[in-house]
């Protein structure tokens, strides 16, 4: 395997001792444009299978040493030859790029191969677990593959990712493009933007959570309290990502584009051993001590709709159930959104009404009008629904509502204030209160916020062996 970057990369990322090498042998064949002369070990990328805490999983990695790391014929071959390994045996595959595209000397044997990875990959796309860590260039026709996997890493000062090589484009801050940080932050399609020792320890974190393929599944041995009481979880309402990890076993719980659309939070954590995949509205981040560092409106955005279909998409390819927390009042309002929202919830609702998963929705705040129907309401196919005692489940706020229904009367009233007062609160006990949707059977339960953790544990664990029947039908076409 050799002492070069791309082998390192590999040694810290499997278990000690556990990476065995195919293809090590293989050269370019190709003897146009002086290739005879240039040596290439191993084509260019080092491939093979090894262990993740004795998981198994393929693996390749690119060395930018020999011709830049460009995909010619042999290089994708052993890609290609590596997948077809890995969906034999139902084992995921980890690809880290250093890479500087299309091997030119090979013309168009070259894009055959890139077409040759494209197609295995999405052969393999809900079949085995796909993620990407970036360490160098990765442009042009390479940018698709770390599209095309489910989890993207990329290393926070050297990498770049893009599709046009920044040269060639003007009017814009390209370096910016780029680079990990606007790709995790506005483009979306990094999952996080960290060192290179990170970028390991993250796909480590990673597979540990993932079930190797989608007939598997991720459990293990519970040594977390069952019962276990979260007190003081309510507090946590705004920032629902600390409030999974006070529900999860051992409060471990892994976010996933943590940088991107921060309204909307994703992410894996446990219950009782079994992997089980969160999505949560956010309405403030708070640091380790608990101040808060930055707030949100609590309305749904494109881009966190996107994330979330996304994200509920892969789940139910692999046999993940879904926990939704919600805490949304709304549909954010301008012009960008005008332009993208719709289409985004639709997304999100057709990933949720066509999951086949074991799906709990918890509603810890706000719940109102159409960002309450798309955050797996029953309506959607939630298995089961719980809420908060202080949540509010409707069609707006009270007043507002009230300000509507009664606007007659207020503007004929002398005490208009007072009268508002008495609608709204007449108003929020008979229609949005959670023991109000509980009587129409959209609430399941309201249940305490101390003992969340362990009605979700018996919920998912009742749902343990559902069936769902679904439609005779290609797929879908949202």
């Amino acid at each position: 395997m050799g002492n070069s970057l791309a082998a390192m990369r590999i040694s810290g990322l499997l278990d000690e001792g556990s990476f065995v090498e195919i293809g090590g042998a293989v050269t370019a064949r190709s003897t146009s444009f002086n290739m005879p002369q240039k040596e290439t070990p191993s084509d260019g990328v080092i491939t093979g299978y090894g262990l993740i805490d004795c998981k198994p999983v393929y693996v390749y990695s690119q060395n930018a040493a020999v011709l830049g790391g460009t995909i010619g014929e042999m290089h994708a071959k052993k890609i290609v030859k590596l997948y077809e390994m890995a969906m034999k045996t139902g084992a995921p595959v980890i690809g880290l790029i250093d890479c500087a595209g299309l091997r030119l000397q090979e013309a168009t044997d070259a894009l055959n191969a890139f077409g040759e990875v494209y197609a295995c990959q999405i052969k393999a796309s809900g079949v085995i677990p796909q993620i990407t860590g970036i360490f160098g260039v990765c442009g042009g026709g390479m940018s698709v593959i770390p599209t095309l996997t489910d989890f993207t890493f990329m290393e926070s000062t050297k990498a770049k990712l893009f599709v046009n090589s920044p040269n060639t484009m003007i009017g814009s801050n390209t370096e910016e493009i780029a680079s990990a940080k606007f790709q995790a932050e506005r483009v979306g399609v990094v999952d996080a933007a960290e060192g290179e020792d990170a970028v390991l320890a993250s796909i480590r974190e990673l597979i540990a959570m993932l079930p190797e393929n989608n007939e598997d599944s991720a459990v293990i041995e519970c040594e977390d309290d069952l019962n276990r009481v979260c007190e003081g979880i309510e507090n946590c309402s705004g920032d629902t990502a600390a409030a999974l990890s006070m529900i999860a076993d051992q409060n471990h719980f892994v976010e996933i584009r943590a940088d991107y659309a921060k309204e909307m939070v994703t992410g894996f954590l446990r219950l009782n051993g079994e992997t089980v995949g969160a999505v949560a509205n956010r309405t403030e981040v708070c640091d380790e001590e608990g101040n808060v560092t930055e707030t949100f409106d609590g309305k749904l955005s494109s881009n966190g709709c996107s994330k979330a279909a996304r994200f509920i998409r892969f789940c139910d390819a692999f046999n993940i159930p879904v926990l939704t927390v919600t805490n949304a009042n709304g549909l954010k309002a301008d012009k960008h959104q005008e332009m993208k929202l719709q289409k985004a919830m639709a997304e999100m609702a057709y990933a949720y009404g066509s999951a086949s998963v074991p799906m709990v929705n918890l509603v810890v705040g706000q719940a109102y009008g159409s960002a309450y129907v798309v955050m797996n309401s029953k309506a959607l196919g939630a298995d089961l629904v719980f809420a908060w005692p202080e949540s509010s489940i409707g069609t707006m706020k009270a007043e507002s509502a009230v300000r509507i229904i009664y606007a007659d009367e207020i503007a004929a009233s002398t005490a208009a204030p007072e009268l508002i007062k008495e609608k709204a609160a007449e108003y929020e006990a008979a229609q949005q209160s959670p023991d109000a949707a509980a009587s129409r059977g959209y609430v399941d339960a309201v249940i305490e916020p101390a003992s969340t953790r362990k009605h979700l544990i018996a919920a998912f664990d009742m749902l343990f062996t559902k069936r769902a029947v679904c439609p005779g039908k290609k797929h879908g076409t949202v």
